[in-house]
């Protein structure tokens, strides 16, 4: 199954996407889920580096990818990258409506504690 995670902080954005698994619904390089999900990482990576100018702000490694926002940006950074990440957390949310078996999508809000 591959897991989303996307955590947010005390007001609303979203802070971090989490990726990590397989789907299992086929082998790999026949699997249009996993596809689906490594489209929706690498788009919203690519995104957030070529528009909003965040230079290494992902991590991947075999089923996994971590997109995390700087604690600095501009406001205009932080304009670009909140829609490219509320767009992937649609895009996820869209997957599990439809592939629940194969996609779980948590939306969490960081904690004041944390």
């Amino acid at each position: 199954m591959i897991n989303v995670v996307i955590t947010r902080d005390q007001t609303g954005p979203i802070r971090s996407i989490e990726i990590s698994g397989h789907s299992g619904y086929a082998e790999a390089g026949s699997d249009i889920i996993c596809s689906a999900a490594a489209a929706i990482s690498y788009t919203a990576a690519g995104g957030l580096e070529s528009l909003a100018g965040l230079r290494g702000c992902y991590k991947t490694d075999d089923g996994y990818m971590l997109i995390r926002l700087p604690d600095r940006m501009n406001e205009k950074q932080r304009s670009i990258a909140s829609i490219i990440m509320e767009t992937a957390a649609i895009g996820f949310k869209q997957m599990e409506f439809s592939y629940a078996k194969y996609v779980s999508v948590k939306d969490e809000e960081v904690r004041s504690d944390d």
